[in-house]
Order: C-alpha cells, then sequence, then structure tokens
C-alpha cells in the first residue's frame, strides 16, 4: 500500500486544506494509506510565539514521515517543506507532488518580513513599528479568515514568517531531487510563472489549473485529478 504525506500551506492545516476539500477521502479511497499532520505552528500541533523556535521547522515535518519512503503531496508552505527535505533527504520519498508554487521560490524580496508586520498591525493595532502598506490588504485579511477558521494563534504566524534565515532554495539545490515530480500552478497565483521551478528540478512535470489563484488551489478538482492520477502510475 503507498503511504502519502499531505502538507498544508501557510495559516492552514490539515482539516482546512486536506480533509474538507476531499483530497483525504479520495487518496483512501484509491487504496492509499494518508497521513496529514499540521505543521509547527499550526493546528494541532506546537504554537510557540518565538521566531528561534521555527529554525526547526523542516526538521518537525520530517519527524512526522514514517521510517518507510512515502509519497508526498504539499501546497505553498508545505510544497517548500517538502521540496526542501526532498532535496536533504531523497531517499525519504518516492514521487512528489506540489501546488501553489513556482518562480516565488526564488525570491528573496522580504514578502516574508512585510507579511508578518501587516499581521502584527492587524493584531496589534497600537505597535507603530511595521510596514503593513507594504502588503495589500485582500492578502493580509485573507491569512487573519484562514487562521481564524485554522484555530490558529496569529502571534505563531508571525513568529514563523520572521523566523531567522531558512534554507534557501536555489536550482542547484533543487536539481538534487531525484523524485518523479509533479508542479501544478494556478493560471492566476502570484507565485509563478512555473517554469523556473520545472527547470530546476530533474523529473518535473507540469499542470497548469484553468480560472484558479493561490488560495483556491487545494480545492480545485483538475488539481486532485492530476495528483491521484500521479500518485497512482508509482
Amino acid at each position: 500500500m503507498t503511504t502519502v504525506v499531505l502538507w498544508h500551506g501557510l495559516a492552514g492545516s490539515a482539516q482546512r486544506t486536506w480533509r474538507d476539500p476531499g483530497w483525504i477521502d479520495l487518496l483512501t479511497d484509491a487504496g492509499m494509506d494518508v497521513i496529514a499532520p499540521d505543521l509547527l505552528g499550526h493546528g494541532s500541533a506546537p504554537q510557540p510565539v518565538d521566531p528561534s523556535a521555527y529554525e526547526a521547522f523542516e526538521e518537525y515535518a520530517l519527524a512526522t514521515l514514517p521510517p518507510e519512503p512515502v509519497a508526498a503531496v504539499g501546497f505553498s508552505l508545505g510544497a517548500r517543506t517538502l521540496l526542501v527535505l526532498a532535496a536533504q533527504h531523497p531517499e525519504r520519498f518516492t514521487r512528489i507532488v506540489v501546488g501553489g508554487v513556482g518562480e516565488n521560490l526564488f525570491r528573496h524580496d522580504g514578502s516574508s518580513a512585510a507579511l508578518a508586520d501587516a499581521l502584527h498591525a492587524a493584531v496589534h493595532p497600537g505597535d507603530h513599528g511595521s510596514t503593513a502598506e507594504r502588503e495589500p490588504q485582500r492578502i493580509v485579511d485573507h491569512f487573519l479568515h484562514l487562521a481564524e477558521r485554522s484555530g490558529q494563534s496569529i502571534d505563531a504566524l508571525i513568529a514563523l514568517l520572521r523566523r531567522p534565515q531558512s534554507v534557501v532554495l536555489t536550482a542547484e539545490t533543487l536539481s538534487r531531487i531525484s523524485q518523479p515530480t509533479l508542479v501544478a500552478l494556478g493560471d492566476t497565483d502570484f507565485a509563478g510563472p512555473i517554469e523556473p521551478l520545472l527547470e530546476a528540478i530533474p523529473h518535473a512535470k507540469s499542470v497548469i489549473l484553468r480560472n484558479t489563484d493561490h488560495f483556491s488551489t487545494p480545492k480545485s478538482f483538475a488539481f486532485i485529478d492530476a495528483a491521484l492520477n500521479f500518485l497512482e502510475a508509482d
């Protein structure tokens, strides 16, 4: 039986990202054993509010894996985490599916800090030391809504975004990924374009999700169908 691990996105949870849209039921019906943990700082996982606690973010995710190699699906933050770990520990994975990531993985434009500042300003309005104006309010509101629905501490989310320098993804790093990989990206997703990521991963295939933005990606039937077909090909 194929074991599939699912890692959700920023401010999400296993329940909201995977169970509610039907991923877990569909993968189980296809005969797969599904593991869907909450990432550090999210859902049922510990939610520390000290940025230094998130230095071990990827290691926390790695510890949720069983000892045998698994297939894995990641969305957004979960996709980035999956790619980091697949490059560092290729023996732990058989097939990889990532959604909601593209050229954005190579950008180092301070967007995480800007989002942290904007969220801080939203929940601590008396503190004027932020750069909240740099982050579109609709995106801030969306993450606030996601966090509320997922039962997550906003201060934990801010701490995660402000964590010490995490692993920097480069084309050279991603060239170490040896597993068959499917990259799914919505045609209106701000994470694109998709081409730089496809060029960096040696055995990557792609699917473009029509009329799909970043936040609707996990609910895309096209994404679910493509992932199921790709995983069943193992």
